[in-house]
């Protein structure tokens, strides 16, 4: 299937398949294969599910701790034991061992501990019971998902009129949540309402996700959508064409620094110089409130072949050449105009804003 014969919008990135009483698949869409197909691969052991967290088959940090809430269930439905200490101490190698596929992004070791806890607090429940009590618990964080991405583009919308520019680095869209997404959540909502805007997506290194995933989604969605390489962005501001920058976020520190994909940073220090305001979009899940700022954040080191070969026929770097590939930077909260949550707007200063936003969430 290719991707003008539907529309990507219409698709789950993420689902359970309930196969019956004793086996249950995690469903996810290829992204590595977009745009050019539409395939769903369907993982039934935690090696495989794992294993397409770190080839980032599924994406995004919303979708990750979605995957990881299911993956880690089936995982936990085929733990043989009904002594519970057994069942715990098994549960937890599996969450170690998935949350080890990605270091940076907070919502895979938030979902695995979300579910952790299902089995903490339900001590005197039998192991069956618990295991319901673990896919009532994922399905429970999809729905949330979705959601909070409407939420977070309802208050997103509220920044933007009819027309405007933006422009957009990697891709936090629905292909990276459940639905809507988190950056571009706004976008396809006013879609939604007739509205129109006009969308520039840096192409984003290393593994391109605004040229092969938001561009995809965004034109799916019949969205004005402009593709430029990273380097162009200062060009494309200083023409006048941007209104406003909207980015996801994998983790935030509680200062506001925030982590996204590698080159947000040189996108935030770009619209400060030309004045256009910078957003950051993301949950709640993904602020973590237990680091003072974004230099505790571990940043993922990334293959070198995914820069010197892999989008090539032939390969594109010299032979021997070293090769820096980190897959993210972070934004100082010096350079964010605001963070937009799914439970309000948050502006500096972020130490207290993000605080107000997590006792409004209580």
């Amino acid at each position: 299937m290719h991707n003008n014969e539907s529309n990507i919008m219409n698709y789950e990135t993420v689902t359970l398949n309930e196969l019956d009483d004793n086996n249950s698949e995690l469903v996810i869409l290829d992204q590595t294969r977009l745009p050019g197909e539409i395939k769903f691969l369907h993982l039934q052991d935690i090696n495989s599910i794992r294993q397409a967290i770190y080839l980032l088959q599924v994406r995004g940090a919303p979708a990750i701790g979605v995957a990881a809430a299911f993956g880690i269930y089936i995982a936990a439905k085929n733990i043989n034991t009904e002594i519970y200490s057994e069942f715990l101490s098994q549960f937890r190698k599996f969450k170690e061992y998935l949350n080890s596929a990605r270091p940076t992004a907070v919502n895979l070791s938030w979902a695995l501990t979300r579910m952790e806890q299902v089995i903490i607090n339900n001590q005197d429940k039998s192991i069956h019971e618990i295991k319901n009590l673990l896919r009532l618990e994922a399905l429970a964080i999809k729905s949330e998902d979705a959601e909070m991405c409407r939420k977070i583009g309802e208050h997103g919308l509220t920044l933007i009129k009819d027309g405007d520019g933006i422009l957009t680095h990697c891709n936090a869209g629905q292909l990276a949540t459940a639905k809507y997404g988190t950056a571009l959540a706004p976008i396809h909502l006013g879609r939604e309402r007739g509205m129109n805007f006009h969308v520039y997506c840096d192409e984003t290194r290393p593994l391109l996700q605004g040229a092969r995933l938001s561009a995809f989604e965004l034109i799916s969605d019949g969205v004005d959508t402009i593709l430029i390489c990273d380097n162009m962005a200062s060009q494309v501001m200083k023409n006048g064409w941007v209104n406003a920058v909207f980015v996801g976020c994998d983790r935030v520190a509680s200062n506001g620094d925030a982590c996204n994909k590698i080159g947000t940073s040189g996108v935030a220090i770009l619209a400060k110089y030309y004045n256009i305001p910078f957003y950051v979009l993301g949950p709640t899940s993904t602020i973590d409130m237990s680091i003072k700022t974004g230099n505790e954040i571990i940043i993922e080191r990334r293959p070198p072949e995914e820069i010197t070969q892999m989008w090539y026929q032939k390969r594109m770097a010299p032979e021997g050449v070293k090769v820096y590939n980190p897959a993210f930077d972070v934004t100082s909260h010096e350079l964010i105009t605001a963070i937009i949550t799914e439970h309000g707007i948050a502006r500096p200063p972020y130490t207290q804003s993000l605080r107000e936003i997590f006792e409004r969430k209580e």
